[in-house]
């Protein structure tokens, strides 16, 4: 399928300027597409529970396409992003909110002395609020000039007397000290909350999204609104598009440069280049720990079949700190990263084109091959990293069909897996509303998975 002009215009990320040692994502700054939003502070981006920067690719373009240079926009990586089953206890490769509140202080410290910038301002997706409001609580509120948290479970996901010490217990103590009081901000910081008309599975009356249907929540999608905050509903958008989509970016940007931004579209650039991180998966728990030794190859291939067209176009090997790239590309290229590394499933990333710069392309292999998969000559993923599948809200398509393992009503499933009885080489349209994406089939018995990662 050709590029059309609105698929340009839609969404992702920035070039490298440095890595810092705390995650932290930088961005050179080049020709703004719109002119520059004079005024504006540094913003840091903070992603949630489990993820990595990389879901801020689609926010980041837009905000570049009206003007905010690259190099004053930074999305941390938080090194064991997975939050504790119990604060107070230790897990491998997990963090506990005095680990993050850490991280995310240096992380702002580092932006402030790279824009030489007294404030700036924290826009954070899910667990990824917690953070920013542990920090302005705990004396960070002078560094930090505006607060935008969207879906964040400022309420917790659930409200019980058991599991009291866990991050997402409104009941908890964690939760309880951020909320005391009148209001339930800081002053000094401006606040927005975003927040779904329903749809966020984590602001849920019933427990099912937790593992306890039929089970009162004691939280309702009023959650996220905080006391003393300028608080905004967007409709019908899930738990992660109250961050990454159209709408949120729209009341982000307004949020924090106070006026409208120029457009939502973004714009392309004439010449893109691609680099990220190979992160992985220490005892099946995900992690921005950098993977060394891993192989990255890219190629160019046919929007229509997802054969490839020639040789490489990038090939690359991660040393100590787990980064690829640069891949230089055009921004109507279909494309398939190959990612391969000693002891984790081959995985080859079906991509649309992107239509800007990004080294926030994070690679993170595939599930391991599991009984479930027992039998399969092939297994091809659609993955959304961005938000959920809402079933009759959206079209989602695969391989021709409605995917049975997405569950209507409530948006929860952001991966479909479809397991094909034979092993040769076939494509496989992924179909989001109005993006498509054809991978092929890789065999199973070789440990390969195909993913059909969509990008909006």
């Amino acid at each position: 399928m050709r590029l059309s002009r609105r698929m340009l215009l839609r969404g992702a990320a920035a070039l490298p300027l440095a890595t810092g040692n705390f995650g932290l994502t930088a961005f050179a700054q080049a020709p703004s597409a719109a002119p520059n939003a004079a005024g504006m502070p540094p913003v840091l981006f903070v992603h949630g529970n489990g993820d990595h920067a990389a879901l801020w690719i689609t926010t980041l373009w837009r905000m570049e396409s009206n003007g905010v240079p690259r190099d004053r926009m930074f999305a941390i990586n938080f090194t064991d992003p997975l939050a504790r089953a119990d604060d107070t206890k230790a897990e491998p490769n997990k963090s506990s909110t005095e680990d993050q509140r850490r991280e995310l202080g240096e992380a702002i410290q580092q932006l402030k002395r790279r824009t030489g910038a007294s404030r700036v301002a924290l826009v954070g997706n899910s667990r990824g609020g917690n953070s920013i409001r542990s920090y302005i609580k705990n004396g960070g509120a002078a560094d930090v000039s505006h607060a935008v948290l969207c879906g964040v479970p400022n309420h917790g996901v659930y409200d019980w007397d058991v599991g009291l010490n866990g991050e997402f217990n409104g009941r908890g103590p964690f939760l309880r000290g951020l909320n005391e009081g009148e209001s339930e901000v800081t002053p000094g910081t401006a606040f927005l909350t975003l927040r779904s008309d329903g749809m966020d599975k984590y602001a849920q009356e019933d427990g099912r999204f937790v593992g306890k249907p039929g089970t009162p929540t004691g939280i309702t999608a009023a959650g996220p609104a905080l006391k003393g905050a300028t608080n905004l509903v967007l409709g019908a958008v899930d738990h992660r598009e109250t961050a990454f989509s159209p709408r949120a970016f729209r009341e982000i940007y307004k949020f924090i440069a106070g006026r409208e931004p120029d457009r939502i579209a973004i714009v392309p650039e004439a010449e893109v280049s691609l680099s990220g991180l190979v992160t992985g998966t220490p005892g099946g728990v995900p992690t921005t720990r950098p993977v060394t030794g891993a192989s990255v190859d890219v190629y160019r291939v046919s929007g229509d079949t997802g054969e490839r067209i020639g040789s490489p176009i990038h090939s690359s090997q991660t040393a100590a700190d787990g980064r690829w790239g640069p891949a230089k590309v055009d921004p109507t290229w279909y494309l398939e990263i190959v990612l391969t590394s000693a002891g984790s499933t081959t995985t080859h990333f079906y991509r649309s084109p992107f239509p800007r710069s990004s080294d926030v392309v994070h690679l993170r292999a595939a599930r391991p091959l599991g009984a479930g998969d027992a039998g399969a000559g092939s297994v091809t993923l659609m993955s959304r990293p961005r938000g959920y599948f809402g079933l009759p809200r959206d079209i989602v398509l695969f391989d021709g069909k409605g995917p049975t393992d997405v569950k209507p009503g409530v948006p929860g499933d952001s991966t479909s897996t479809l397991r094909l009885p034979a092993a040769e080489a076939r494509p496989v349209t992924a179909m989001f509303n109005e993006e498509r994406i054809v991978a092929r089939t890789w065999p199973a018995s070789e440990n390969r998975i195909a993913v059909a990662e969509l990008t909006y």
